[in-house]
């Protein structure tokens, strides 16, 4: 007898929720998708009838007993409030990045869920895509020999001192909310998935010079952009309690294209990984390079849920983010968590990791510089099941597998 689906919904019809609902939608066993919600009722009567889903407000999805999971996809600064909200209503939650802006309110949810007998996880959950799974099997299995070292960098510009509005949705730079958290999670979740968690952090975290409106149509023109006191580069080193060493490099104040780079050295070799943004092909290819071998040798994956064909494009015919993706295959691990009595993959303890090194980070590099030792100890993921290529039931069973 299969296992009773699990009634997923949806808070947050914004930009990132087609992809999620996209992958949702595409037959999983585990998953009943049955509505979604937004502050703005137009973009969730879009979302909905586009997917055949139920618009819904949030209240109504937060009162409905039957609904299990609720996909919290809100902007980030919304994150905390609605992610408790969430809890407190009974239902176990699945965030966007990031958990939390701070160690003690990411702290205080996963609290709050053990709390209650509830699971809390987050975003993101590329590692668990065709690229990063193939990475991790190689190294599992010795093809680099033993790991040494890794480093993680993300080079990027915002360009955020160029809208046009004469009121920025939130302030620029507002803590929790620039690139060390929305792009840390990324980078931290691809190679803890890889090396296993960090025992202690060191670095350094500003803001990078002046910020100016630039755009000539804004009528704030020249005029300066308050900071709101979060990081825009940060410069860290890692020690793997593993006992592999690590540099991990992001910023938002560079300029394009965007230059994203996960390199893993080990005793026998290296392994090229791609950008953890994403799940692996169409030019996003594990690269090995072994002593002895002329190489680089691009290898074959050896797990499913690689990108799907970025030519195709989104079914709301708009050009919506990350529409190839298999973002939300993390909600189908959760489910199974839930129904198996397993920890997800993507679970509070993961999550609160992510968070505490990036607020290791910028917190110690401005009050008091020198290394941090990290209270939160993950468990490395579990690996998916490799070879398991074909329509959604095959790869499902692919995640079902603890």
């Amino acid at each position: 007898m299969g296992l009773k689906p699990v009634k997923v919904a949806l808070v947050g019809a914004g930009n990132i929720s087609y992809t999620y609902l996209n992958t949702l939608s595409k037959g999983f066993n585990i998953i009943d998708l049955v509505g979604c919600s937004d502050l703005v009722e137009e973009k969730s009567k879009a979302r909905a009838e586009l997917f055949g889903i139920r618009q819904m407000t949030t209240q109504e999805i937060l009162d409905d007993p039957e609904i299990e999971i609720v996909l919290n996809t809100t902007e980030i600064w919304n994150h905390v409030k609605v992610s408790k909200m969430i809890l407190e209503s009974g239902k176990s939650v699945y965030s966007e990045k990031s958990a939390g802006g701070a160690y003690d309110e990411t702290f205080e949810l996963a609290e709050l869920a053990k709390s209650k007998g509830l699971l809390f996880g987050c975003a993101p959950d590329i590692y668990m895509g065709a690229a990063y799974q193939t990475a991790r099997k190689l190294i599992d299995d010795g093809w680099i020999g033993e790991p040494i070292g890794v480093q993680a960098w993300c080079f990027r510009g915002y360009g955020m001192n160029a809208i046009a509005s004469t009121e920025l949705r939130y302030p620029l730079g507002s803590k929790g909310s620039t690139i060390t958290y929305d792009m840390g999670g990324y980078y931290i979740n691809a190679i803890v998935s890889l090396l296993g968690p960090v025992k202690r952090a060191a670095g350094f975290a500003s803001v990078f010079g002046g910020h100016t409106f630039d755009n000539v149509t804004n009528p704030q023109y020249g005029q300066k952009i308050d900071i709101g006191g979060g990081a825009s580069v940060m410069m860290a080193s890692l020690e793997f309690e593993s006992g592999v060493y690590g540099s991990l490099f992001l910023t938002a104040d560079g300029f394009g294209p965007e230059i994203p780079r996960v390199e893993i050295w080990g005793t026998k070799g290296t392994l090229s990984v791609p950008d953890p943004n994403c799940f692996g092909g169409y030019g996003l290819d594990v690269v090995l390079t072994r002593i002895g071998n002329k190489g680089p040798f691009v290898m074959p994956f050896s797990h499913a849920f690689g990108d799907t064909d970025p030519s195709i494009p989104a079914k709301s015919g708009k050009n919506e983010p990350c529409r190839n993706s298999w973002r939300g295959i993390a909600v189908v691990d959760m489910a199974y968590a839930l129904r198996r009595g397993r920890p997800p993959r993507s679970g509070s303890e993961l999550a609160l990791h992510t968070v505490e090194i990036v607020s290791a980070i910028e917190e110690n590099s401005q009050e008091n510089p020198g290394v941090y030792t990290i209270k939160s100890r993950p468990p490395r993921p579990e690996p998916l099941r490799p070879g398991m290529f074909g329509p959604i039931a095959v790869m499902e069973a692919a995640i079902d597998n603890c």
